[in-house]
């Protein structure tokens, strides 16, 4: 028996594009534990190459990687190519140096 998905993973710019050159939705759906998993992890398991991620959007704010995300979180990876003011302005400049 397979736990069916509890969790929504949302992707923007160039995740997005990869996943619909692979057929997908740009919307992931996939079961977490309750414990939940680290954001590479994720990462790992929807076949993204971490080198298009910079961070994780968990709950409407920017975290590295190593984040514990935990079902019903709202979840979005953050792409590399943000633009500078932007990372400021939505704290992934922070994130990125794991100051959250």
């Amino acid at each position: 028996m397979t736990n069916q998905p509890n969790t929504r993973i949302r992707l923007f710019g160039n995740l997005h594009t990869l996943r619909k050159e692979r057929g997908l939705p740009p919307v992931a759906e996939l079961w977490l534990p309750p414990e939940g998993r680290r954001a590479d992890e994720i990462a790992h398991a929807l076949d993204l190459p971490l080198s298009r991620i910079e961070g994780v959007f968990c709950n409407h704010t920017a975290y590295s990687l190593d984040r514990i995300l935990k079902p019903g979180d709202e979840i979005a990876f953050i792409p590399t190519g943000v633009p500078g003011p932007h990372r400021f302005m939505l704290g992934i400049h922070a994130a990125g140096k794991g100051e959250r």
